[in-house]
């Protein structure tokens, strides 16, 4: 299945690229989805395993299940006052 991920701030800046696709296996959760991604771009690793991550505009847990043509998007963190 494909999916799209959505890179902003901080991770767009890093990795080069605020947009890619993946090719992921059928099944596949939020965390397989980071774990390929950070493989894919230059810099992955500092994308976090952990972050704050929405799936087709609503947050989402990273044991979320991926169906094809969803759209994660990575958020870095926010801060604020």
């Amino acid at each position: 299945m494909k999916i799209r991920c959505r890179l902003f701030g901080r991770y767009a800046e890093v990795t080069g690229t605020d947009v890619l696709e993946l090719e992921l296996p059928e099944g596949a959760t939020v965390q397989e989805a980071l774990a390929r991604l950070r493989e894919a771009v230059a810099n992955g690793h500092q994308i976090p395993d952990n972050g704050l991550v929405a799936v087709n505009m609503e947050h989402s847990a990273p044991t979320r299940i991926l169906e094809d043509a969803d759209e994660i998007a990575l958020l870095p963190p926010l801060a604020g006052g």
